[in-house]
């Protein structure tokens, strides 16, 4: 499939990609072939609707916590220094995966047959010309509490694991591309998630690809997945640990999907994500395990970052 991308990116073939959170499974698709397989997807934000409703079933504090002292452990053991930790909770709405699609207000948004729909926030990379860009996303506050931009830019617990997930990032470009540099570190991007605003923290940060990426684009992909803001780091121990942890598979949760236009390429990391198991809706969330991170207030984010924008 590398190969089909590497075609298709060197002879200006638009196509859209999607990956799972392992790169196990890649699917590539020409214009064309999308409303033959239903499949939609949209790189523009759309206007705010009403708030969807949404009745949340997770799981309880105690249940979250085994999950959470297993990853502290392999933290102290020197196996990871930070890793996304992620939960399934069965969801209701009266909407189906396709009108939840046309709903949600987002920067990027794919829904996948019937199967799964996202509606992610988060940009993985963007290449336009020769300059590749990937912004990393860690920091997460309610935008109605008191001093909130300060109180999050000024959290020692946030600054650590932003900071280690801009240096995995940096490294991660270093494979493929010269010249890196962090351009932004550390600004606000504003989140609407239907009941209230949260504040999110973002960096930017820029390399040089070769002239002629296209023809290497495959490999270009595979050298930076999983995408690091929602696996960790070191990456390998800490998607080993992820297995080990996690109750549920991720599938394409947390994998990336992106469209080239023919000369450039954007791609969105799959978060803020339902999938549809039978007749039951199931929303996948999380949020970085440091060794500072508080049980509780993890569990928190996890429930915040639940809902339909």
């Amino acid at each position: 499939m590398y190969d089909k991308i590497s075609h298709l990116a060197a002879n200006g073939i638009p196509f859209l990609l999607i990956s799972d959170f392992k790169a196990e499974k890649i699917l590539v698709y020409t214009y064309d072939e999308l409303v033959k397989e239903d499949i939609e997807f949209n790189f523009t934000p759309t206007a705010r609707l009403e708030p969807t409703p949404l009745i949340k079933k997770p799981i309880d504090f105690r249940q979250y916590k085994i999950g959470f002292d297993k990853i502290i452990e392999h933290i102290k053991a020197g196996e990871t220094y930070l890793l996304n930790y992620t939960c399934s909770t069965p969801v209701e709405t009266p909407l189906t995966i396709k009108e939840i699609y046309h709903r949600a207000h987002a920067k990027f948004k794919l829904r996948f047959k019937d199967e799964f729909v996202c509606f992610s926030p988060e940009r993985f990379i963007k290449i336009e010309g020769e300059t590749i860009s990937t912004y990393p996303m860690k920091g997460t506050i309610d935008a109605a509490l008191p001093n909130a931009k300060e109180r999050i830019l000024h959290n020692e617990k946030e600054m650590a694991e932003h900071i280690m997930v801009v240096d995995l990032l940096r490294n991660d470009l270093g494979i493929v591309a010269s010249n890196i540099k962090v351009e932004s570190f550390r600004y606000i991007d504003h989140l609407y998630t239907g009941d209230k605003e949260l504040l999110q923290v973002s960096s930017k940060i820029t390399g040089r690809l070769p002239i002629g990426w296209q023809k290497n684009f495959g490999t270009i992909i595979a050298s930076l997945l999983p995408a690091g803001s929602i696996s960790g780091t070191p990456k390998k121990s800490t998607v080993e640990i992820i297995e080990e942890v996690e109750e549920h598979k991720r599938g394409f949760f947390t994998g990336i999907f992106g469209y080239f236009d023919g000369k450039d390429f954007d791609i969105a990391v799959m978060i803020r994500f339902i999938e549809k198991r039978g007749e039951q809706l199931i929303y996948k969330s999380g949020g970085g395990i440091t060794l500072e991170s508080s049980a509780i207030e993890e569990y928190q984010e996890m429930l915040h970052k639940i809902y339909i924008p």
